[in-house]
């Protein structure tokens, strides 16, 4: 359970806060004066301080450099209801990851704290990787990583290899592959071992933002310089200054927002939306793409003169194919980590299951694998794990329907179909109609998200459809999930 600490002297707020936050399933920490929660503080661990400005003995800007010296990764969000641009700025460079002013919008609310309880944990959750001798030295009090890149393969010590030679160089890395095989995990394994690892760390996925949206999200925009702009909004390059940012599907930016992009990393510089005057900035760039990067420029889709930039190291991480002796390795470490989530006893894999795993191409990569291992982990009746547990296609029918043209895929969905209707029928006495299209849908969609690793702009493109129709739909989805009312 995350833990928030509220530091403000306005008791009524602070109920409010902490009745919203437990809510929400938050663990939640109240303090009326900034003194006494930096005691607070030096002796717990919090992964969100929330802080007042204007408060007795020491004010928030005071009481924020106090909580950095004690804990420089922990976000603090300053609250106040002087919501000028010095003090957004001035809240910044003392270390704050956002400002919000009072009166709160609870959507702001909600936004901001999800934003920030993600950095914290891209931050927190270390990602080690194996070295040439695992073995730490006699007496060593070094703690585990929380998070491991898994695998001892030929290439994969390659990429091991990598990540130590250029994690501590402050130069840019462009890291390619497949999706599902770990590329932010390699980002952050880079930040974590770089020094700049007590400075922040910021993941966007740049398929995930509208395009309208996306020049704000990364510049920032000043009061006022578009409909709806009612403060100063920090962008997220100014907010990593000194730290790392991280832009996956880096291919999916569009052509003005690189050559804006291209002079942030050449000028050292940015300018907010809006804005009369440019802000220096500090920052390394890690990048990411699922995409052939080549082709993209070469078809004129990514400036090449930013590709160089970008790529001053360029890392390849290999498909799970490429690699298969490491599946066991890594269905044993999945199998600790969803035992554990869920509470279970320790589970065990049949050689034949182990054996049927290593067989299969994995299209989806790592992230196929750990969704596999996830289901057999909550599906399997006792702790042995055998091949009817892993809910895998055998892979001769998948060669034989990937052979199959586009007239014989729809017969041979038909012939499926017409098979389970008559079930169906049986099992519905109201609103079949509308229930059964809902569960096909809901189930295509869920599968398109699955094979597109969850990003919803590729999703939409594999079902024909727009970002937003998707979004509805899943929006849809959760409203039936959970019981509330859909104007729809």
């Amino acid at each position: 359970m995350e833990k928030i600490l509220l530091i403000d002297d306005d008791e009524g707020l602070l109920h409010f806060l902490k009745r919203f936050f437990l809510r929400k399933g938050f663990d939640v920490t109240a303090c009326e004066n900034a003194r006494v929660a930096i005691d607070v503080i030096s002796r717990e661990n919090f992964n969100l301080v929330m802080l007042d400005y204007k408060m007795p003995e020491l004010n928030g800007l005071d009481a924020l450099n106090e909580i950095k010296k004690i804990d420089a990764k922990t976000p603090v969000i300053l609250m106040t209801a002087y919501g000028t641009t010095d003090l957004a700025i001035e809240a910044m460079k003392q270390g704050a990851y956002d400002y919000l002013v009072k009166p709160f919008d609870q959507m702001d609310l909600t936004r901001i704290v999800g934003e920030a309880l993600a950095v914290n944990r891209q931050m927190k959750d270390v990602v080690g990787f194996p070295v040439a001798d695992p073995s730490p030295p006699p007496f060593s009090k070094k703690k585990k990583s929380a998070l491991q890149i898994i695998g001892n393969s030929r290439k994969m010590q390659e990429i091991y290899k990598l990540i130590g030679q250029i994690a501590e160089k402050d130069v840019s890395v462009f890291i390619s592959g497949e999706s599902g095989t770990g590329k932010e995990l390699v980002a952050r394994a880079i930040y974590h071992h770089s020094r700049r690892k007590e400075k922040p760390f910021i993941a966007i996925n740049c398929a995930a933002i509208p395009e309208a949206l996306f020049e704000s999200e990364l510049f920032g925009h000043e009061r006022g310089a578009f409909t709806g702009a009612d403060r100063t909004v920090i962008g997220k390059i100014e907010r990593c200054d000194q730290g790392t940012l991280f832009l996956d599907e880096i291919t999916e930016m569009s052509l003005s927002l690189q050559a804006k992009l291209l002079r942030a990393i050449q000028e050292r510089e940015i300018e907010r939306v809006g804005g009369a005057h440019t802000i220096p900035v500090d920052v390394r760039i890690l990048t990411a793409t699922n995409k052939d990067i080549d082709k993209e420029v070469e078809e004129g889709r990514f400036r090449q003169d930013l590709y160089w930039r970008l790529k001053v190291i360029s890392l390849n991480i290999p498909p799970l194919r490429e690699r298969a002796e490491d599946i066991p390795a890594l269905v044993d470490y999945f199998l600790g980590h969803f035992c554990a989530e869920y509470g279970r006893a320790q589970c065990f894999i049949k050689d034949s299951a182990l054996k049927k795993l290593s067989a299969y191409s994995w299209p989806g990569n790592v992230r196929e694998l750990e969704n596999c291992v996830r289901r057999s982990v909550l599906l399997s009746a006792g702790n042995i794990i055998s091949e009817k547990d892993l809910m895998i296609p055998d892979e001769q029918e998948v060669k034989q329907v990937q052979g199959f043209s586009h007239a014989q895929l729809l017969e041979r969905l038909r012939g499926k179909l017409e098979n389970i209707i008559p079930d169906i029928l049986r099992l519905s006495d109201q609103d079949i109609h509308a229930n059964i299209i809902e569960m096909v849908e809901e189930t295509l969609i869920h599968a398109a998200l699955r094979e597109c690793g969850d990003n919803q702009v590729q999703a939409a493109k594999m079902l024909g459809i727009s970002r937003n129709t998707l979004r509805h739909r899943l929006k849809k989805q959760q409203d039936r999930q959970t019981g509330e009312p859909n104007p729809d």
